[in-house]
């Protein structure tokens, strides 16, 4: 029994694989979209119950939809984003084959092109595009044993306070995920510690713009990849509306900070001697922020509120002038350690030469080592906005346009012979 063909198979039914889709449909090519749950289904299921968007409604989507129910500076729910994706995935007319797992992926032994193995049977193709994004493996660091006596989970298994054990929780990592996360276990009563790394943290709004707004017009949306970029951590949320995350303001509601979490023994956790060195820095990110976005103001001309209060920033708290070395986990009462740590990839399906020696994609804007394979939704794939709704429609479509290119190539039925003279 021969296998299925598409010529363009896209492996992962999010808004990268949506914005392929797109793309590939304008231009004529066939293409089909596998997707191993529901469409859009991270933001579903592998979220916490309140989160919402960190980028306003009028940025964080597609060109061709906006988010009818919101105001253009709202962030909206989850949920809705899902819901916006299936509705714009049915606008753009994309053909989703939804629980269907892709279980490897090979080149094909005779004849060009791929063989995808799936739940569902083997499909052929000329090209594939890994349209599975940058939250694929949630990383947990193996510093504290199973058998520590403590409950250990990813942000990605967080859902609201009420679920978990009961007891203090200490969240590591302070990235998005994890002040947000703190914020709303402090807000429910619950003792928190959030171990804080470096990071950059950028204001919410300022002169009555969003930061998105400052990020688009100072061209740094647009900033290629330089290597490390792609680790730093962006501490920003869209929750209660929208605030510039503070992590003084943090202490003073009761949430103890501590430094890098670096070790367990004997029942009690380690922390670097890195805190107030990590929060200053993220204070310099903040304030040259501010400095940036009042110089194009003023070169421009642009008449914008000036707001002095934004550069205020409070004294230490006495967590970070005496910042812990070690806490007892038994003693302190902590019944859970959530690990907000990121993500890494997980790309054991793929057995084609599109990996480097740390299994990481090989690519250079998504055009992969292994003619004819692509990777798309990857963070900095491009640029630094690529892996959010808007930038990876921009990737898909430089991806769409190499595609039809190389079926340009194809297409030619000529001849290389040399032809005399005219």
């Amino acid at each position: 029994m021969s296998a299925e063909h598409t010529d363009v198979l896209i492996i992962g039914g999010g808004q990268a694989g949506i914005a392929m889709s797109e793309h590939l449909n304008k231009a004529g090519i066939d293409n089909l979209i596998l997707e191993r749950a529901r469409t859009a289904e991270r933001w579903r299921s592998e979220r916490w119950d309140s989160l919402v968007a960190n980028g306003p409604a009028w940025h964080d989507r597609f060109p061709g939809r906006t988010f009818e129910a919101h105001k253009p500076d709202a962030f909206v729910p989850k949920e809705e984003v899902a819901d916006y994706l299936v509705e714009y995935a049915e606008q753009i007319g994309a053909n989703i084959r939804e629980n269907t797992e892709v279980h490897d992926l090979s080149r094909k032994e005779r004849g060009e092109g791929f063989i995808a193995k799936t739940s569902q049977g083997e499909i052929s193709a000329r090209y594939v595009v890994s349209a599975t994004g940058p939250f694929q493996k949630p990383v947990i660091p193996q510093i504290v044993p199973e058998d520590s006596g403590v409950t250990q989970i990813h942000s990605v298994n967080y859902r609201n306070p009420d679920a978990l054990p009961e007891g203090a929780v200490l969240v590591v990592g302070a990235g998005s995920s994890g002040v947000q996360i703190a914020t709303e276990l402090a807000a429910a009563g619950r003792k928190v510690y959030l171990s804080v790394g470096p990071h950059d943290r950028p204001p919410r709004r300022y002169r009555g713009r969003d930061f998105v707004w400052w990020l688009g017009v100072l061209n740094l949306w647009d900033t290629e990849f330089t290597p490390g970029t792609e680790h730093t951590t962006i501490a920003v949320t869209g929750a209660y509306g929208g605030y510039t995350i503070d992590f003084r303001q943090l202490a003073e509601t009761g949430v103890t900070l501590v430094g890098r979490t670096d070790g367990f023994k004997d029942g009690k956790i380690s922390f670097a001697g890195d805190l107030i060195k990590n929060i200053h820095n993220g204070d310099a990110n903040y304030l040259a922020t501010l400095d940036l976005a009042d110089a194009y103001a003023e070169r421009n001309g642009i008449d914008l509120p000036e707001e002095p209060e934004a550069r205020i920033i409070g004294a230490d708290p006495d967590c970070m002038t005496n910042p812990l070395v070690d806490l007892d986990l038994a003693e302190a009462g902590v019944g859970t350690i959530l690990w907000a740590t990121g993500f890494g990839y997980d790309y054991d399906w793929l057995n084609v030469d599109a990996l480097d020696e740390k299994g990481h994609p090989a690519h250079k804007r998504g055009v992969s080592t292994e003619p004819g394979f692509y990777f798309l939704g990857l963070a900095w794939q491009s640029r630094r906005g690529s892996p959010f709704i808007w930038g990876v429609w921009h990737d898909a479509k430089f991806i769409a346009d190499h595609i039809s290119k190389q079926e340009g190539y194809l297409a030619y039925q000529g001849s290389a012979e040399r032809l005399p003279a005219e």
